[in-house]
């Protein structure tokens, strides 16, 4: 009776706490324009793998190197992100992860002039550097900004502002960079002609290609610049920020944290389920230009087809973040996770435009995966175990960077058991999709201590 008791209260406060306190107001504004800002990035390299592997003649693997290189900073950089936080501040984090931001979107000038496909790697490199600096600060710190009843509902909602950036980053690679790309010229056919072209008819080509891909990166750094003076400027909250990430009071004992951090089955399996749910998410949007290339749509049409997928993604966030008034998080994970499944079982099975379609439409259920992941897992740590806690959840972001070389691999073999291979190449995000399901499922099955959840499934407002 206690427990239920318990469970009924905390529903109370669910629906009488305020999502954001007005006091928070404008801060949370502030640090919700980073999760556009790094959709941006996001979504702006992703179609940027077929085109490097067209103008630099390179194979879909090797192409791929550019999210290991994207996502390999994130693995880079959480940990040392973490501690530089707990030693400074949330706003000491933003401003340096800005910094870093814009250094490696200049870097992209030198890059294109060298046209070292390995320069822009390590553009791209630093560049998430800076990345993995505002998702280590911007994620706990929303979650602090608030009851932590509604945290995981109020990291939804900054969250869904993060698709907004990428629809952008989304329009400029489709509108702006990949229709100038001279390297994408098809004959009647739809086949590409670059690759029967003269090496001087190629290194004109080139040069022109690789200005057309830096050009954005230069412009969105000059972006990141000016919102750095505007955080430098503005006076934030360090209560809020103490309460999680500083810890004036507390102590750092890595050691310990670690064990503790270990020892909660929920945190430690949501780390994983991280990892492959980002690992699932990279695959799908990188690779849904070559899904496309295979039926004839050249790269500026396919990735109007990213830009509709992201279009549910962000759909399906705010639909999400309503729903999880009346509906237990984890247990919509779980059943997004079971439709995302689904979508890419299409994808996988039906050659031609529907299993196209089947592609898009994941987007749709993978909307609120990463929050949900990242708060449900943080429900039950330590306040002083935030910081790391966080870190390690950015850490795994590394999905992003170890699966999509792999599924550039199975492309590149053109058929498997006379199938197209770039379908075959989806069985990688369904078995990601798959354990992200189970995560849902048994993080229901336990609350944030570890023990059976008595719980309700179903809120009630």
């Amino acid at each position: 009776m206690d427990k239920r008791m318990d469970g009924e209260a905390a529903v109370g406060r669910v629906a009488s706490s305020p999502l954001i306190p007005r006091k928070y107001l404008l801060t949370f504004i502030l640090i919700t324009t980073l999760f556009a800002l790094w959709g941006f990035a996001n979504d702006l390299t992703n179609p940027m793998v077929a085109a490097f592997q067209t103008v630099m003649e390179l194979s879909a693997a090797k192409a791929s190197m550019v999210q290991f290189a994207f996502y390999g900073g994130y693995a880079t950089m959480a940990i040392p992100a973490a501690l530089f936080i707990r030693r400074y501040s949330y706003k000491h984090g933003v401003l340096l992860g800005l910094g870093l931001y814009a250094v490696g979107a200049f870097l992209f000038i030198p890059a294109a002039l060298y046209e070292q496909f390995s320069f822009f790697c390590v553009s791209l490199y630093i560049l998430t550097f800076g990345l993995a600096f505002l998702e280590t600060t911007a994620n706990p710190f929303i979650l602090s900004l608030g009851d932590k009843q509604t945290s995981t509902r109020r990291l939804n909602l900054a969250q869904a502002f993060n698709p907004v950036g990428s629809l952008s980053g989304m329009a400029v690679a489709s509108f702006i960079v990949l229709p100038q790309l001279l390297s994408d010229k098809r004959d009647a056919a739809g086949q590409i002609i670059f690759h029967s072209l003269s090496e001087a008819e190629k290194a004109s080509i080139r040069v022109h290609d690789l200005a057309v891909i830096r050009d954005p990166y230069v412009a969105i750094g000059l972006v990141v610049v000016a919102m750095f003076i505007v955080i430098a400027l503005t006076k934030l909250p360090a209560s809020a920020g103490a309460r999680v990430a500083v810890g004036e009071d507390t102590e750092l004992h890595a050691g310990a944290t670690l064990r503790r951090l270990w020892r909660n089955s929920v945190y430690r399996e949501g780390v994983m389920a991280q990892m492959f749910y980002v690992a699932a998410q990279i695959m799908c949007w990188t690779f849904i230009i070559q899904y496309a290339d295979r039926l004839g749509i050249n790269k500026a049409t396919a990735q109007a087809f990213n830009i509709a997928a992201m279009s549910l993604n962000l759909c399906g966030r705010f639909l999400g973040t309503f729903i999880m008034r009346y509906v237990n998080t984890r247990l919509l994970l779980m059943i997004f996770g079971i439709c995302a499944s689904l979508c890419t079982l299409g994808a996988i099975c039906i050659d031609g435009r529907l299993g196209l379609y089947s592609l898009v439409c994941i987007s749709l259920f993978m909307s609120i995966m990463f929050p949900t992941i990242y708060g449900v897992a943080l429900e039950g740590v330590k306040s002083e175990d935030t910081s790391l806690g966080a870190a390690f959840l950015v850490m795994a972001i590394v999905g992003g960077a170890l699966m999509p070389p792999l599924q550039g691999a199975i492309i590149d073999l053109g058929t498997v058991a006379n199938w197209p291979a770039v379908n075959v190449s989806f069985c990688l995000p369904l078995i990601c999709f798959l354990l992200v399901t189970l995560y849902g499922w048994r993080s229901l099955k336990i609350d944030s201590t570890g023990k059976p959840s008595n719980t309700n499934v179903v809120r009630k407002g």
